[in-house]
């Protein structure tokens, strides 16, 4: 899985420079015979390279079931994502004020012309435009603003689409920078690539990937967690354990999130004929979600997600590790074991505060006493302290040939893989879930 996640990183890159060698091969000496002409073909490379990050970075927003699993899971991608886009920012910003240098070193006025071009000048002018929305909707993504509302950043995510066309308009207008007229063919094809996206997302997504669900069960295993069973008015989803969708409720009666999609793990089985879900009070509308009455009716996206290498066997020996709510994937992977009356070398260190936050601990107990090989450890912080290397090594001798799996709070997760790469488990068998903005 690691090697086929790179390969699918190294593609995306490949088709990056793709428009960079064809603008190489349509240089000339005199881009090199002075300070003015190197300025220039560095802000015109700068150009090539921010809209190629920038076209690919859209076209791998579509978030098209399935399109996620060769890069591991959606949250690999959504990595791959944001170096793109931030790599599309940093050249862009730098793309005029290379221009405007070379304009600077050729005759005075031309470099302000070339920053502050007259109103008529259309083709700059949509390169400005593109440059500003741009600058808007990625700004919230980097951490020296904070972290950003998630509804708040996703509608200001809706204005990439315009930034998008602008730079297209401006690319177009402008000169030509490749030999035989390649810039309109590259240019048309990573176009269509992040065109096709934003019609997935706008239209696509909404007809045909968006299944109805009405909420057919509510359990409350704690009492800021609810796991709502839905069931399927249509078709049912088709996923694997540990997948994650996302769910939008269209009940107005709730206090916030109504009509707004967030990203939620099943904790079902796929054997199961209905789906469900835990939700755990962690912010507005998950705590809206609290209050959601029966018979309510939601849409589920998905499946995304790419957590357990093999989520219908136990193919080698496992290490589970999870805190908090980050219990959902495992819940729903031993349940599909009990379901699929399979067993596995698999030990399973849960960890919480106290027994009083030890959600599902019952039923994880009973599963785990009727899946053969299964060893369920709980770990709690009151009485032991954070996670140590000691009691992992206590409880899971032979750790360093387990495939291991991570999913809780970010400080869990960094303790529990600092504590494993010292006790001799390779990066590639460890295996973590988080959500970003997603």
């Amino acid at each position: 899985m690691v090697v086929r996640a790179r390969l699918a990183r190294a593609l995306v890159w490949l088709l990056v420079a793709l428009p960079v060698l064809f603008f190489l091969a349509g240089l000339r000496p005199a881009d090199f015979t002075s300070a003015a002409g190197i300025l220039n073909m560095l802000g015109r490379l700068t150009g090539v390279l921010g809209l190629a990050c920038m076209l690919l970075s859209a076209a791998l927003s579509a978030r098209v079931p399935g399109f996620d699993q060769p890069f591991g899971g959606l949250t690999r991608l959504w990595h791959t994502h944001h170096l793109l886009g931030a790599a599309a920012l940093f050249m862009l910003m730098l793309h005029p004020l290379l221009l405007a240098f070379a304009a600077q070193s050729v005759g005075a006025g031309l470099g302000f012309a070339t920053l502050f071009p007259p109103l008529s000048d259309i083709a700059s002018w949509s390169g400005w435009g593109a440059l500003l929305l741009m600058m808007i909707f990625l700004a919230p993504t980097f951490s020296f603003f904070g972290p950003p509302h998630y509804e708040r950043w996703k509608r200001v995510h809706d204005i990439a689409p315009f930034a998008v066309i602008l730079a297209l308009v401006h690319t177009f207008l402008f000169t030509r920078t490749m030999p035989a007229n390649l810039d309109y063919v590259v240019w048309t094809v990573f176009a269509l690539l992040a065109v096709g996206a934003v019609l997935w997302r706008f239209v696509g997504s909404r007809r045909i990937g968006r299944l109805p669900y009405t909420v057919a069960g509510i359990e409350r295993p704690a009492n800021n967690v609810v796991e709502l069973t839905l069931e399927p008015k249509k078709r049912p989803l088709r996923y694997q354990a540990g997948n994650f969708v996302y769910m939008t409720p269209f009940d107005r009666e709730l206090a916030a999130g109504c009509g707004e999609e967030h990203p939620y793990t099943l904790s079902s089985s796929p054997r199961e004929s209905n789906l469900r879900i835990a939700i755990k009070d962690l912010g507005d509308a998950s705590r809206a979600l609290q209050s959601i009455q029966p018979g309510s009716r939601v849409t589920v996206e998905g499946p995304y997600g790419r957590f357990f290498k093999t989520p219908d066997e136990v193919a080698t020996p496992e290490l589970w590790i999870c805190g908090g709510i980050g219990v959902t994937p495992f819940l729903a992977r031993m349940r599909h074991l009990r379901k699929l009356e399979q067993g596995g070398d698999i030990r399973f260190l849960y960890c919480v505060q106290d027994e009083a936050r030890a959600l599902y601990l019952d039923e994880l107990q009973t599963l785990a006493d009727a899946i053969p090989g299964f060893r369920l450890i709980p770990h709690y912080f009151y009485r032991e302290g954070p996670i140590s290397q000691s009691f992992m090594r206590e409880n899971c001798g032979d750790i360093e040939r387990r495939e291991v799996y991570i999913c809780g709070p970010q400080p869990l997760s960094r303790l529990a893989q600092s504590h494993l790469r010292a006790l001799g488990v390779g990066r590639a068998n460890i295996h973590t879930e988080e959500f970003e903005l997603l």
